[in-house]
């Protein structure tokens, strides 16, 4: 039996007690109502021909004469209304119509708005309305409660009953209404679960001095979480939770009003703003830690049956509520509410299979309370978090709300990004701690990387925790760990941020230089290592420099002090002289200093013939096969824009990745095309794999194409760059899996082509960085460099490893063996000293180098029966 049916059966008692005191006033001949739905009609095909609703502020008949009318012609004209349109919906099942569809809408739009309305309900009136709801039909049968406004009515008996109980007959009806909404099978919808808190305020019996329990609504991990929490408080405590939680829940829209801001403010000064984290810390603890419930579901029968998952990480009704309590934060600015915010944020943006985001809509209160909070420190995390979540919308989002601070504090957005950087407290990239004699130091010592070292009274280093730290300071030990996490992943923004900062040309004050990176506790530790460009503001003279031990010096060792009125600027080595590039891969190499970023042995893209041929575009990078979910990811973890292409028709002309460039008023397009293979999309209909066309710029003030000729040498090859990589990391022309595993049988000269082809510029610095490691490593004596290839001599055969693609050709006959890297394998170039951090090719490259010189000792007969043919 349906939910409707069942609701029908359960008011049947009640409802024959009611008497049909309104039969005259709902018949369909009531030459008064009906005129009142028809001169409306009229009114509203005046204003728009086609129309699906009723803006009753430009209704002149409702204005005049409906809003007018007394409480009970107002009860008579709903009946009317809800008994027409059970005629309407039963003329459609019949196939025939006996009333316009206007007519019908315009009847919908009156319940909607007279309930609205103040009015006040006899009981038995009540209880017929009850009956009404559930009885009358709508388009023929039942879809959704909620369609009526049932919310609406029940709101009318909240302020009908404020200080009254309803009678026991009323309360009959309400409890089978609600229990007829629990039995539903959508019973956790939002919306119904409303509508039940709303029944269960009727109900509740108002003793002296009663305070109805407001709790978390829904049946979820987190009201199973927070309401026994509640309910434990002391009784004062109590009541200001309920009326908190009754707040949130009230909490709608995508930011909190100023009254919301300030009644919740008031609330929390009574509980106690210590009382208030110590319980909201705990709920985001939790929801950061919760895992999405996977549920499976079938229908059919016999053969004839399906499976799908859903998966839900918190009921939307809740999810709502928490968002109004981390709105709520806006008002604290303390270093541990914001990182647990953010930590928040990225939960909630952490995608789900086949849904998306697990809660954008509290993700993005995350990201306001960020915004709004006193301070910097909110800004910083939204920095760090603009390189983490990849959807294009929060994005967009995260990048309004640093624009928004910027404008406030009067600076540029990159100006207070670098004003927002935590520092930790850290000096020179380490901090330190005191535990009665006992020290510990954190240090950073790479990228994303930190450690906690241990020192004894006597000064020497103790190698584990001391027994007594975790015993009696165990809060503290878990903060300076909760510390190093943050440290680690700043440490890996900030160098992300600083590569990106390539591309936009950007000079710095030489005292912004110092405060903001030279002298930053974290920066610093990458911004000694970076190479950078000191221009004196009464020449234009430059001097290119690096810190080695506090002091500056260029690629020839000459020591060098810049003037405090210089500009500052990352060097490049697009801008610099081939010789100038060489002498600083030099100087690196020699002196042993690891750049955080790719910078001394960065590609560089110049213009070629072909492209000043072609004028406004680049084929250099086209016709090339992407497994397009990874590329997508590339896109953005890049800063580019892009959307996935379905097996669909979206109503998009230009397919492209974009990436804005606002320091020069330029747009890099970078177009593509789905390979619409049979069954080459996924289970959502997306495709598996795109080709590529040109690159393309395009002036962002008129969105005229420009001549490549005309853009600046650093935007050029910077985009060049990103879309080399893009290109290197997605081709499918990477996969050694893809030719066997069946791939796009069309494709597969390409997929040769690539593995084994010409090298692009990632491919020969990885070339030239191998050359001068070979004569370090143990395979030195069987490996050498031949044209594309690092050839390497085994006891069995000899391999070609492909300097780009990594893959292998086994000698006489160039037969292909495919070896599938193992991520969880030592890195062969863990040990090695290579002047810049980050080239996985490089470390796959030398795995299978180090492997294949050892042929007759592997194992696994997956490569052993491939070796071993012949």
């Amino acid at each position: 039996m349906k939910i409707f049916d069942k609701i029908k059966q359960a008011i049947t008692d009640a409802t024959e007690k009611v008497t049909s005191s309104f039969n005259d006033a709902v018949t369909s001949e009531n030459p008064e109502f009906k005129k009142i739905i028809t001169d409306t009609r009229n009114e509203c095909l005046k204003i728009n021909e086609y129309f699906y609703d009723v803006k009753f502020s430009t209704i002149d008949t409702y204005q005049t004469i409906v809003q007018h009318w007394d409480n009970e012609k107002k009860l008579d004209f709903l009946f009317y209304c809800l008994k027409e349109i059970d005629v309407y919906a039963r003329s459609e099942n019949l196939g025939s119509r006996t009333l316009a569809s206007n007519d019908h809408t315009v009847r919908d739009g009156y319940l909607t708005q007279l309930f609205r309305t103040k009015l006040h309900f006899e009981e038995r009136i009540i209880i017929k309305f009850i009956n009404e709801f559930f009885t009358k039909k709508r388009y023929g049968q039942w879809s959704n409660v909620t369609r009526w406004p049932i919310a609406l009515f029940l709101n009318q008996l909240l302020n009908q009953y404020k200080t009254e109980q309803p009678s026991e007959q009323v309360k009959i009806s309400l409890k089978k209404l609600k229990d007829a909404f629990n039995s539903s099978d959508q019973a956790n919808l939002k919306e119904n679960v409303k509508i039940v808190a709303k029944i269960d305020e009727l109900l509740f019996e108002r003793a002296i001095d009663a305070v109805k329990p407001i709790l978390f609504l829904g049946e979820d991990a987190f009201a199973a979480f927070a309401n026994p929490m509640v309910l434990s408080m002391e009784n004062q405590e109590k009541l200001i939770w309920f009326e908190l939680i009754a707040k949130a829940q009230k909490a709608t829209g995508s930011k909190p009003s100023k009254k919301y801001l300030d009644e919740s403010l008031a609330l929390i000064k009574t509980l106690g703003t210590d009382k208030f984290k110590k319980v909201i810390t705990s709920w985001i603890d939790f929801a950061i830690a919760h895992k999405e419930i996977t549920t499976e579901h079938s229908y059919g029968t016999g053969s004839q049956r399906y499976t799908y998952t859903t998966a839900e990480f918190l009921s939307s009704i809740n999810l709502d509520a928490i968002k109004g309590f981390i709105w709520i934060c806006a008002h604290f600015h303390d270093q541990n509410t914001l990182n647990l915010i953010a930590k928040l944020a990225e939960r909630c943006f952490k995608k789900i299979p086949g849904k998306g985001p697990a809660a954008a809509g509290l993700g993005n209160a995350c990201l306001y309370t960020l915004y709004k909070s006193k301070g910097l420190d909110g800004i910083g995390h939204l920095s760090r978090l603009k390189l983490r979540i990849k959807q294009s919308s929060t994005q967009v989002l995260i990048e309004k709300y640093i624009a928004e601070a910027a404008a406030i504090q009067k600076v540029s957005t990159h100006d207070i990004e670098d004003m927002a950087v935590e520092d930790f407290k850290l000096s020179g990239g380490k901090r330190m701690y005191s535990f009665e004699d006992y020290t510990c130091t954190l240090k950073i010592i790479g990228v994303g990387k930190s450690e906690l070292t241990w020192t004894k009274p006597d000064g020497s280093p103790q190698k584990t925790v001391p027994s007594f730290i975790k015993e009696k300071h165990a809060a503290k030990l878990k903060k300076i760990k909760d510390t190093q996490k943050q440290v680690d992943q700043n440490t890996a923004a900030q160098r992300d941020r600083i590569d990106r900062l390539f591309r936009t040309g950007r000079i710095w004050p030489y005292e912004n230089f110092e405060k903001y990176f030279l002298h930053h506790g974290l920066v610093g530790t990458l911004a000694e290592k970076i190479i950078w460009t000191f221009t004196s503001p009464l020449n234009s003279d430059q001097q290119t420099l690096i810190q080695i031990n506090q002091e500056w010096q260029d690629n020839k060792g000459n020591k060098a002090a810049p003037k405090n009125d210089c500009t500052v600027s990352l060097w490049h080595p697009a801008l610099a002289s081939t010789q100038e590039t060489t002498d600083w891969r030099t100087f690196l190499s020699e002196h042993k200093i690891q750049q955080p970023i790719k910078q001394a042995f960065r590609e560089v893209y110049l213009l070629t013939d072909a492209e000043i041929n072609t004028r406004t575009y680049s084929n250099r990078m086209a016709s090339h096969i992407l497994k397009q979910h990874q590329f997508n990811m590339l896109a953005k973890t890049r800063g580019w824009k892009y959307s996935l292409l379905g097996a669909y028709d979206d109503g998009r002309y230009n397919q492209s990745a974009q990436v804005n460039l606002p320091e020069y008023n330029l747009r890099a397009e970078y177009w593509v095309n789905e390979v619409a293979a049979d069954d080459a999309f996924n289970d959502t209909g997306i495709w598996n794999y795109i080709s590529t066309d040109q690159v393309r710029f395009v002036n962002s003030t008129n969105d005229q194409v420009m001549n490549l000729i005309d853009i600046p040498a650093l935007p050029l090859s910077e985009v060049l760059r990103d879309v080399d990589l893009f290109v290197g990391v997605a081709s499918v022309g990477n996969d050694p899996t893809w030719q066997d595993s069946g791939g796009l049988p069309a494709y597969r000269d390409y997929w040769t082509a690539f593995s084994f082809g010409e090298l692009s510029e990632v491919a020969k610095n990885r070339k030239d960085i191998i050359t001068g490691l070979l004569p370090r490593l143990k395979i030195s004596k069987v490996a050498h460099i031949k044209d594309k290839f690092l050839v390497v001599q085994g006891t069995l055969r000899t391999y070609k490893i492909h300097l780009g693609s990594t893959n292998i050709l086994m000698e006489p006959n160039d037969q292909y063996l495919c070896i599938v890297p193992d991520r969880s394998q030592k890195s062969h170039t863990e040990n090695l000293f290579i002047p810049f951090e980050g080239d996985a090719g490089l470390s796959v490259i030398l795995s299978k180098a180090f492997l294949l010189a050892q042929d007759d000792k592997i194992t696994d007969s997956t490569i052993t029966s491939q070796i071993n043919r012949s």
